[in-house]
């Protein structure tokens, strides 16, 4: 009878908390029916008899119940505080706001063998017409090609890695690199990403680490330039730092009313996530503050094109003391429309940017710039050993050194000629060099590039 009395104690107690339970569980929120109010008395007639053994189990699962009381959805309550797990950081949601505006929607995807995936975007939907001043517009056919073109170079192939699938963008499409969360997330900043640093501008020294070899024109009034640059895989030591080869067509004041249009192959871990040449282009008309980024990551330059992909991997590549590969660019201003287009690999034009962009380049451009750059952060506390070009000194000369040939520029009548007045300079002569000449094959050329540190370059 004792152990008896006892087990009916011990239910009583398990009857209490039940009932303390079913309380718990109506503070929470749970439905109960009107009809069935429970009795706030305990009494006897709430005790019955189990077995002991089921009783331990039963005291037990009351006893967790009581201590983490039943949750609903993805809220809990503990000492009458209401929780909500961690909401999506401000930096994820700048991510993916970024991402929404410059990866539009796709009729066909590709995969490069480089990791790349290549969107095939409408062309009305591209990100050029999302800019105030084009939006509603439609490109803009073919303008008519500056005078002296050379006709054999018309039919020349342009490689990138995407294409070696067979695979195209068809007709009415052209082909976006996809950027993706991880391209963003390597940036210094994320509301500049696929801009340059701001800095000051000057043609005749280095600026915040960014240190030139190159050939240059000034003094008259230009509408284009033109020439074909050797494409190589220049080691580049860390993520901030890059290596380039362009075309740079200029005018402004070199202050912060800069216009200025870029274009030819890079290599930019930050950029891309790999040490790929990769086709680029630039432009700004307030010198890199606020206005322009790289290839399409902002609203400007219309594309035109279905077969080439700004920003995709160029291949094959030169090799030191063997093949040499290049491509040939041109960049001149549209007599009839004041647009400046971008031909890339001979014949195939790629798109323009219109000319309502620019305040100075609306009109013609005051110097034109041919060469290299790098990024020197030191971050070793001595110079960078990011190569310029091949990696090599211009005077070991073809097949070895970076190269420019064939430049020309376009004059007022919309024909190319010959350089005059070139110059060249070289920042830091003991770390990336230059060196220029003319012949009848060649017309005006350029070697230049380097190794960045050497025991001449510390």
């Amino acid at each position: 009878m004792t152990i008896q009395k006892t087990d009916e104690s011990c239910f009583c107690f398990l009857c209490f908390l039940c009932l303390h339970f079913k309380q718990r569980r109506r503070q929470a929120g749970s439905k109960w029916k009107q009809q069935q109010k429970q009795k706030q008395v305990f009494d006897s007639s709430c005790c019955f008899k189990i077995p002991p053994i089921t009783s331990v189990f039963v005291f037990i699962f009351l006893l967790l119940s009581l201590v983490f009381p039943a949750t609903s959805g993805k809220e809990f309550r503990r000492d009458h505080q209401l929780f909500r797990p961690p909401e999506e950081s401000n930096e994820m949601k700048l991510v993916k706001d970024r991402l929404m505006k410059i990866n539009k929607p796709s009729v066909k995807s590709i995969q490069s063998p480089d990791g790349d995936t290549i969107d095939c975007v409408l062309t009305h939907h591209q990100p050029a017409f999302d800019h105030p001043e084009l939006k509603g517009t439609k490109p803009l056919d073919p303008p008519e090609r500056p005078d002296g073109q050379d006709e054999a170079e018309m039919n020349s192939e342009t490689h990138q890695l995407w294409t070696l699938s067979g695979e195209l963008c068809p007709e009415g499409t052209i082909p976006i690199r996809r950027t993706t969360e991880q391209d963003i997330l390597r940036a210094n900043s994320i509301k500049r990403f696929g801009r340059k640093i701001p800095r000051p501008i000057r043609r005749d020294t280095s600026s915040y680490g960014h240190e030139h070899a190159v050939g240059y024109v000034s003094g008259n009034k230009y509408y284009g330039a033109k020439a074909s640059i050797n494409v190589w895989a220049p080691k580049v030591t860390n993520r901030y730092e890059f290596s380039l080869s362009q075309m740079w067509v200029l005018s402004g004041s070199f202050g912060n009313d800069l216009n200025t249009i870029e274009a030819g192959w890079q290599v930019s871990p930050e950029l891309y996530g790999d040490n790929y040449p990769r086709f680029f282009t630039y432009w700004t008309t307030d010198a890199y503050r606020t206005t322009g980024c790289y290839n399409l990551l902002c609203s400007g330059f219309i594309q035109t094109n279905n077969r080439i992909a700004i920003g995709a991997a160029i291949s094959p590549r030169s090799v030191y003391n063997g093949g040499q590969f290049d491509i040939s660019l041109m960049i001149w201003k549209d007599p009839k429309h004041g647009n400046w287009w971008l031909e890339f690999g001979s014949g195939i034009l790629v798109g323009y940017w219109p000319a309502s962009l620019f305040t100075h380049l609306r009109d013609h451009a005051s110097m034109v710039q041919f060469g290299g750059e790098v990024v020197n952060s030191r971050a070793s506390g001595s110079h960078t050993t990011t190569q310029m070009g091949s990696g090599h000194f211009s005077g070991l000369g073809f097949g070895k050194a970076s190269y420019f040939r064939n430049m020309q520029v376009v004059d007022w009548g919309n024909n190319l000629i010959p350089l005059s007045n070139f110059k060249i300079l070289a920042d830091h002569p003991n770390c990336y060099d230059i060196r220029g000449g003319s012949n009848r094959v060649w017309g005006n050329y350029i070697y230049y590039g380097g190794p960045g540190k050497n025991p001449r370059c510390p």
